[in-house]
């Protein structure tokens, strides 16, 4: 599914226009990302844990060449989902 007919979807279900929904769903891409940034965890009850897990450095062999290159340490978000969605998946 893209964004697109996410907020699609998300507007019929609202009954709020596209330009409305666009914004709220924005809003809250970019209050998750906040939370994740300053806080590191962010839990959604019934959908699940978002965390910030920390990769060390370590070497890496890409496998045209076979050479060890550094790959420097960085940051991941990490998604646990909650057992309500786990079950409604399955």
């Amino acid at each position: 599914m893209t964004k697109a007919e996410l907020i699609a979807h998300l507007a019929a279900q609202v009954q709020l226009t596209k330009a409305e929904t666009a914004k709220l769903l924005s809003a809250l891409i970019n209050g998750m990302t906040g939370i994740l940034q300053s806080q590191g965890k962010l839990t959604l009850p019934g959908l699940g844990v978002f965390t910030v897990r920390e990769r060390p450095a370590r070497t890496g062999r890409p496998s045209q060449t076979g050479a060890p290159i550094a790959i420097t340490a960085s940051k991941a978000v990490k998604f646990k989902a909650g057992k309500a969605l786990q079950e409604v998946v399955q």
